[in-house]
């Protein structure tokens, strides 16, 4: 089997390391599983956010966010719900939880080699490598 599948999973922890999750690709949808909840995700969100990361050249804050509530200007959960990204609005498909994009994106993107990551109880930011 290959990682990132779903029969085998890529493994993750958020950025604090307070909680562990498995994200899975399956055709164009990025699924996460967090416990009992489920969110998903645009695939092609693991390429739009390293590209948008490479163009801002530095940190940018996670900014992790529910759906209901308003993302921080300038961090990724921001970006991953903005009408000027790629796909003009939000990468989470699942109505309700669309959310949460800054939490759950950026430890895929750094098992993936993509960017460099911040592990601190609180704040966390990424930067394209």
């Amino acid at each position: 089997m290959t990682e990132g599948t779903s029969g085998e999973p890529w493994q993750l922890t958020t950025a604090p390391g307070s909680s562990s999750y498995t994200m899975h690709i399956e055709g164009n949808e990025l699924i996460c599983q967090d416990g009992s909840t489920q969110l998903t995700y645009r695939a092609r969100a693991i390429t739009d956010l390293h590209a948008w990361l490479l163009e801002q050249g530095d940190w940018v804050p996670l900014g992790a966010a529910d759906e209901s509530k308003d993302a921080a200007a300038g961090s990724i959960e921001a970006w991953g719900r903005s009408d000027t990204n790629p796909v003009g609005g939000w990468y989470g498909l699942r109505k309700g939880y669309r959310g949460r994009f800054g939490m759950y994106l950026p430890p895929l993107l750094e098992k993936l080699g993509l960017v460099e990551l911040t592990h601190t109880p609180r704040n966390n930011t990424a930067r394209a490598l």
